[in-house]
């Protein structure tokens, strides 16, 4: 083998040998990326998706379609009203924590739809909501679970009270309030 054959064959190998590490090292750094992003709800999608580069492709998808999405604020009054509404679910749970679970959800979509978000499909809720608030997702989905088993009569209080709670923390975030401050807001309002 002459040298210049040699070297050649030593350059190609580095090459290869570049691109492979490259190749590697940005799947890495995107798997990373998306971990960071997404929290517990990547695993959730690998899991539910059966392969990392399928769910990593579905994470991607997720941010593509609500960049399309027109989301909005609400107005100041909007969040006012949409308080008063969540102070009236928080109250009939005392009495009817079966009913105020069923609000409570009416009321989630209610905000979604009028901040923009598609509210037709739950999985697509869920995937959307999954995109700007990934800590919350799983529980605005155990928090719909819980939802569906109050429709056929078979969750019991605790389960209502937890219900409640996942539902209160996507809510102060879609009125984009910081926990607590509902709360405060609420026991300022006259009885």
């Amino acid at each position: 083998m002459s040298t210049i054959t040699m070297i050649i064959a030593v350059v190609l190998v580095v090459v290869i040998l570049g691109i492979i590490l490259g190749l590697f090292f940005s799947r890495r750094g995107n798997t990373k990326q998306l971990r960071d992003r997404f929290g517990t709800e990547y695993d959730h999608t690998v899991q539910a998706m059966g392969s990392e580069q399928k769910a990593q492709t579905e994470l991607k998808e997720r941010q593509k379609h609500v960049k399309t999405l027109e989301l909005r604020p609400l107005s100041p009054s909007e969040r006012e009203r949409y308080l008063a509404d969540w102070s009236a679910v928080q109250s009939k749970f005392v009495d009817e924590p079966g009913k105020a679970i069923v609000d409570a959800d009416r009321l989630i979509m209610e905000v979604m739809q009028l901040r923009a978000y598609p509210v037709a499909d739950f999985d697509q809720r869920a995937a959307d909501v999954s995109v700007s608030y990934p800590a919350l997702v799983s529980n605005y989905r155990a928090a719909r679970a819980i939802a569906l088993k109050n429709e056929q009569h078979k969750a019991d209080t605790e389960e209502l009270r937890q219900a409640l709670i996942y539902y209160r923390s996507l809510f102060e975030e879609l009125l984009a309030i910081k926990p607590g401050v509902a709360k405060e807001k609420l026991k300022k309002r006259p009885s």
